[in-house]
């Protein structure tokens, strides 16, 4: 008898460590099938190809575009309300001469923007009473990135049309990171005046 109760209680100890190692197997499978299913970040373009050079371009004017219609709509300063201005302008322009350039190299101009400009975008419409600031340093970043990529294209491109078109709005974009240098100066200087008043100090200056 007691043998019977032995050998019974060793199979339902078998039976349950059989289902607790299914039940991890299922588990790692499942944690495994997730992993499998969230896509990896995408890489930037290669921009030392013409295609890529495109890709990064256009998504460049785009994000400078919906970036200067929420500078319009979200600013706080009337500095950073007409430099938003000046971007939806100056860069609907470039998107368009990209647009004719693209063309005559015989190359694909996308339609949506790169993932780290979406980010960018994402962080200006949640910065809320920072957005004058965010957007500055943002601008001053965009545009140091912009600039390097047109001159870049403009030595070393192997398509002419894209290199005629880096040539020609190379120079608006450098006097664009010039605007955007003195926008974040004096963004940073009214943030810290600010910053100083509520705490009952004068604040710092640019």
């Amino acid at each position: 008898m007691k043998a019977k109760l032995f050998i019974g209680l060793a199979s339902a100890l078998a039976l349950a460590a059989c289902g607790q190692s299914d039940t991890a197997d299922q588990t790692a499978t499942d944690a495994q099938t997730a992993d499998l299913a969230t896509p990896e970040p995408a890489a930037d373009p290669d921009v030392s190809t013409p295609q890529g050079f495109v890709e990064m371009q256009a998504s460049s004017d785009m994000y400078e575009i919906e970036a200067g219609r929420l500078a319009e709509q979200m600013g706080q300063d009337q500095a950073v309300k007409d430099f938003g201005a000046q971007m939806v302008r100056d860069h609907t322009t470039s998107s368009n001469n990209l647009q004719t350039a693209a063309s005559e190299a015989g190359v694909t101009v996308p339609t949506a923007m790169l993932p780290r400009h979406q980010q960018q975008l994402d962080a200006l419409r949640n910065a809320g009473t920072n957005f004058d600031s965010v957007y500055a340093q943002q601008q001053v970043q965009a545009h140091q990135e912009a600039l390097n990529l047109l001159q870049t294209q403009a030595q070393t491109g192997t398509a002419e049309p894209l290199k005629a078109f880096a040539s020609q709005t190379a120079p608006i974009v450098e006097g664009h990171l010039e605007h955007a240098q003195e926008l974040a100066q004096n963004a940073g200087g009214a943030a810290g005046a600010d910053a100083g008043a509520a705490a009952g100090q004068p604040g710092g200056g640019a």
